[in-house]
Parts: structure tokens; sequence; C-alpha cells
């Protein structure tokens, strides 16, 4: 099958806690929403799944001030009619084109702390109501990468049919999981086929909102549900957010250290040596190397002297190959093209 992006109804998923390092799951999707003027229409009530000690409700001022209290309530989104739609997306002041228009739901809720079964039976009757035939979940994980350079994103779906339109592969991750994945497991064994969306956010900067991880997210999210997304003023709040993380590194000689050697090892990931066309050109080079070894038969035709003539001849050949410097010759494309597909592919620990 063709790649491309997922068609029919999609609803796109993100929690806020664990899985939303820098608010940028939540906040990617938040945008989706108000991009495409989806509206309201349904809710998981925490009291039953949610620790509040952990998702305190919220006291608001109103218009007409009175105090009201806004408890994390997970919240499914529906798209409107048409007209109804635009006037929303204009007063955003935004516009969205879509390939799915009409086709796209969403969810955003505080992460549940218990009853995870329960609530992945309410979770799935929200979805099998909408009739959606794929869900995407979108999160963010803080992990040892540097906040200089480009945020790395990763996608793997459990879907046959997904893994060959979006081009990824199954997570192999073993191990304690989030609810996410019991989400993913459950609706796959209901036959809706899942994917999952994860950025990779600074962890020294655990603490603030992470824009450059929104930014990031929506580019990826739109490829996958066919939306384009206007970011806004988002790239201005990344750039913001980055020089913001410069001023403070440049007076600690201990963090601007350890951000170098942060560096290094992205750039080493995505450093040509690393590429695929590097590791093409190797394989060529092994495949080569490998013709050139002589073929036993020559030193059983009676003529020694000419296997070792060939054999002289191959060394030169060698050596016209061999790397110009100590530096290439050290390289082993094999070991980053493991890191590239260890930072890309391997799937967080949710």
């Amino acid at each position: 099958m063709a790649r491309g992006p997922i068609e029919g109804r999609t609803m796109v998923v993100a929690f806020e806690g664990w899985t939303d390092a820098g608010d940028a799951a939540s906040g990617a999707v938040r945008r989706l929403i108000e991009a495409c003027g989806l509206e309201p229409f349904d809710e998981i009530e925490p009291d039953e799944y949610v620790d509040f000690a952990m998702h305190r409700p919220v006291v608001r001022t109103l218009e007409d001030g009175t105090r009201a209290l806004q408890w994390p309530t997970t919240v499914a989104y529906a798209p409107t009619r048409p007209s109804a739609r635009e006037p929303l997306a204009a007063d955003a002041g935004l516009e969205v084109s879509s390939g799915n228009e009409g086709e796209l739901f969403a969810l955003v809720g505080a992460e549940p702390s218990r009853n995870w079964a329960a609530y992945a039976a309410e979770f799935l009757e929200i979805a099998q109501g909408c009739e959606v035939q794929s869900i995407v979940f979108v999160g963010a994980m803080l992990a040892d990468v540097p906040h200089t350079r480009p945020i790395a994103t990763t996608i793997t779906s459990d879907s046959r049919e997904l893994q060959a339109r979006l081009g990824v592969l199954q997570s192999e991750y073993e191990g304690p999981t989030g609810i996410m994945s019991v989400l993913a497991l459950a609706a796959q064994e209901a036959g809706i086929q899942t994917a999952s969306l994860w950025a990779s956010v600074p962890h020294y900067v655990h603490n603030a909102p992470a824009p450059k991880a929104v930014v990031a997210l929506l580019d990826r999210l739109s490829e996958l549900v066919d939306v384009t997304i206007p970011l806004g003023d988002l790239p201005e709040q990344a750039g913001e957010w980055e020089r913001g993380i410069d001023e403070i590194t440049e007076r600690d000689d201990d963090m601007r250290a350890y951000i170098g050697k942060l560096e290094e090892q992205r750039d080493a990931v995505d450093s040509p040596e690393a590429s695929g066309e590097a590791i093409a050109h190797d394989f060529e080079r092994f495949l080569r190397d490998q013709a050139r070894r002589p073929d036993p038969r020559l030193r059983a035709d009676g003529d020694p002297g000419r296997a070792r003539r060939i054999e002289q001849s191959r060394a030169a050949d060698d050596l016209d190959d061999a790397p110009e410097d100590d530096d290439e010759a050290g390289t082993d494309p094999d070991a980053g093209a493991d890191e590239r597909r260890g930072d890309e592919e391997q799937p967080p620990p949710v």
C-alpha cells in the first residue's frame, strides 16, 4: 500500500500528566481542536478515575463575577457543521485546510490514576459511538536531548495496515506502561487501528511549557491526519523558549558543558556517517570486497603465481578505497544506525 495519511474517521487523544512533558501533547491536541473548530459532545467524569491530589480542580472567576470549579474531566470533541465551524476558525484567527474534513475527533483529559479497565471501557464506548476507524495517541516524554536541536518525534503502530500506510514499525517496548498503551491495546482488540506519536522534550526544562515540542508534534500530526494547522505565534514562542534557556545556561558552566555533550550525541546520530546513504555506501563496499576475495579454484588450477598476482592487484584496489584520515577510519556507520534506530523507533516507556 502506498504511504500516505490516515484515512477515514480518526480520533486524536492526549492526556495531561506523566505523558505530557512540557504540556506539549495536550497543547498540540488543543491547538488542533481550536483550528478545526471541534466542539465538546461527551465526557468521562473524573470521580472514579482521577486522583485530585495529583490533578487538582481549578477555581475560576466567570464573566458575571461568580466563582466556579473546573474539574479535571476527560472531554471528547467532534466536528461541527461546516457553517458552524468556519466562524470558530475565523474568530481564532486561524484557517484550516483538511483532506479529512468532518472526519476528525479528539479527546483530552487528565491521566486517570485508577480503575483503568473501567476507564478503557468508557473510552471505547465513546470511540465506537463516533464510529472512528483509527486513533492517534499523542504524547511527550522527558529525554536526554538538547533544546538547541530540532525536537525528535517518533511514530509507531501495532496495526499492520497503518504500518504499511505510514511507513512505521511496531513498538518493541516491553515493561511497565501507561494509560495510552492500555487504551491502544483495548482499541486494537475492538477492531480500531491505532498509532502513537511521541516527542522528546529536554529533561532539564521539565517545569516549563515547551512550545518547540508543540510545533514538532503539530508538524507530524498534520501529516498523519491530513490537516494543515496554522501555527500562529507558536514559532515565535519556541524561539523565545530556546533563547530563555540559552540565557540561563550561559551562567552555569556545568549545565553548558552537559548540553554540549547532548549536542554531540545528537549530531552524531544525525551525521552523514549515520545516514542511510552512508550505510548503503559501506554495504556496496562490503559487496565489492567479497567479490574480490580469491576463488579457491584459482589455487587448484596449477598456477599459484596467477592467484598471487590477482591478490596483489586487489590489494592495490583496496588502498584506493581506504579512508583519507583516521577520523573516517574510526567511524562505525552501523553503530550510528543502531543509535538512530534506538532514538527514533524505540517507544517511550509508557
